[in-house]
């Protein structure tokens, strides 16, 4: 999937705009924030205000792509929780927004979030 994401963002680019790619992948831990150890975690998401949040922040000065996949259900210990790419011209544009979008969709897409 990333790979592929590169490749088609890199394709579609043009070569002054596209400078950085930065890839997040967070992975389902033993512990909780608070330190306990958990079995897995139950996660859902809110396709609707996602799309939103991806075109907001691809109007971005800089941002030439931005690609997110977020898996639903029932994770285990391991499994991928997101992969997001943002890419873009400069590290100042492209840290930016990975870091907002990251944090907007943990606070805000993502839902019905419990340890288990």
């Amino acid at each position: 999937m990333i790979e592929e994401w590169m490749k088609e963002i890199k394709a579609k680019s043009p070569p002054e705009g596209l400078g950085m790619i930065l890839v997040h992948n967070g992975i389902v831990r033993a512990t909780s924030k608070k330190g306990e150890p958990v079995r897995g975690m139950l996660l859902g998401h809110d396709e609707d205000l996602l799309r939103s949040l991806v075109q907001e922040y691809s109007r971005k000065d800089g941002i030439v792509g931005i690609r997110v996949w977020i898996n639903d259900g029932n994770l285990k210990i391991g499994d991928d929780i997101m992969v997001v790419l943002v890419a873009g011209r400069f590290r100042t544009d492209v840290l930016p927004v990975f870091e907002s979008l990251i944090r907007d969709i943990k606070t805000r897409v993502v839902r019905e979030e419990e340890a288990l």
